[in-house]
């Protein structure tokens, strides 16, 4: 018995270390200069810049994290179910579609969408060539909006199709002899059952999409500021790591705390029952 607890922890004592090393150390080193000034003394004034100076800047990345949230669940859940009952060969290929973006650099790919929608690019350029006049997209908040949606949609995609999959297609078949329709089927059986996947999904597009910064610059045109922005600054330009690290510091806990409640309505739903 004593052998298995040793290797076990000696086992666990790699993971410890990276844990201390790279997570939580550099939380302490946030939280140090967070609730410090440029003396080293104690200060809140950091914390209260967030509420005072930076607060409607964080309202509107909260905003359009949300907004990409939403749009990338409702582009994602039907192409997920679709994607679940198509055959091997198809789930193969588009799976692979899916991450193909993902394998290039992001910085690459938002350069790639700004020469895309600028007025002299591809899309105003064919537009012309139709008759039409151009289309302003570059620089606009909806540009923000959609640099979020097509970098994050496939962190939304992947976590549904892969709660989807494992859905037995017995109890779709037992509410189509129940007299369910399709959307019924869906609403009543999938519905239920893939709420972790949802919650999954949100997770994993709305932090990032709160947090971002390289796409406002880029798409905005710097008319955009999120809340990430400010954050950037604070360590690359002003220099002004203690309320850098405040921001991030508030910023942490709120995501953290969307998080929890998030979590807490996916554990409510985890048996995923289904609705008769």
């Amino acid at each position: 018995m004593k052998n298995r607890v040793f290797s076990a922890k000696a086992a666990s004592a790699p993971y410890v270390v990276w844990s201390v090393l790279f997570v939580i150390a550099p939380l302490v080193f946030v939280a140090y200069y967070a609730f410090t000034g440029s003396d080293g003394g104690f200060t809140l004034v950091n914390i209260s810049k967030f509420f005072s100076a930076y607060f409607d800047t964080f309202i509107r990345s909260l905003w359009y994290g949300v907004l990409s949230t939403i749009i990338c669940l409702i582009i994602a859940y039907p192409f997920a179910y679709w994607l679940a009952h198509s055959g091997a060969s198809v789930q193969r290929t588009c799976v692979m579609l899916v991450m193909l973006p993902m394998w290039m650099n992001f910085l690459i790919r938002t350069y790639a969408w700004m020469n895309i929608l600028q007025d002299t690019g591809i899309i105003n350029a064919a537009l012309s060539k139709l008759g039409f006049d151009t289309v302003h997209m570059i620089n606009t908040g909806g540009a923000v909006i959609f640099g979020m949606v097509y970098n994050f949609l496939p962190y939304m995609i992947l976590p549904l199709y892969s709660i989807m999959t494992k859905i037995d297609p017995s109890m779709l078949d037992a509410a189509s002899d129940l007299g369910c329709s399709k959307l019924q089927s869906i609403i009543k059986v999938v519905l239920p059952q893939s709420v972790p996947g949802i919650v999954s999904g949100i997770t994993m597009v709305f932090v990032p999409s709160v947090s971002t910064f390289y796409i406002s610059q880029k798409l905005g045109g710097g008319s955009f500021d999120l809340i990430g922005d400010v954050i950037e600054r604070q360590f690359t330009l002003s220099y002004n790591y203690n309320l850098g690290a405040a921001l991030s510091l508030v910023l942490m806990v709120l995501i953290l705390v969307s998080m929890f409640f998030m979590r807490r309505f996916s554990d409510a739903d985890s048996d995923g029952e289904v609705l008769m």
